[in-house]
């Protein structure tokens, strides 16, 4: 029988997090997708505490008006990275979790990477 795509998407992010892991040195930036928006958490999971979060739920985003989901991605990415510099963290690694590497979460690396993070 066919997977679903949650528990396809569940499957691959269980084989990814066995292989990643964040440390305070090199946190864990994760991402999550839902339909409408994007929510992103730098964590550090070796002591099990979310350092900071940014979402295109926050304020800067939302004030702009008709902006599309992967416009959206790359503003929060621009706002996760001067959160992180703010924070002095540089270098990150990188959690899809299960989501494939394409639109938004492309989107939302590219403006991370943009705004001088390393992953």
């Amino acid at each position: 029988m066919a997977l679903t795509k949650l528990e396809r998407r569940t499957r691959i992010r269980m084989r990814i997090r066995k292989k990643i892991s964040g440390t305070a040195e090199r946190p864990r930036l994760a991402v999550y997708r839902s339909n409408k928006q994007i929510y992103v958490q730098v964590i550090d999971d070796l002591n099990r505490v979310t350092i900071l979060s940014a979402s295109s739920k926050e304020k800067e985003i939302t004030s702009k008006s008709a902006v599309r989901k992967t416009e959206q991605a790359n503003l929060v990415g621009k706002l996760l990275a001067s959160k992180c510099k703010e924070k002095g963290i540089e270098n990150l690694v990188f959690d899809r979790s299960g989501y494939k590497y394409h639109g938004r979460v492309k989107s939302l690396a590219d403006a991370a990477r943009e705004g001088g993070l390393k992953f």
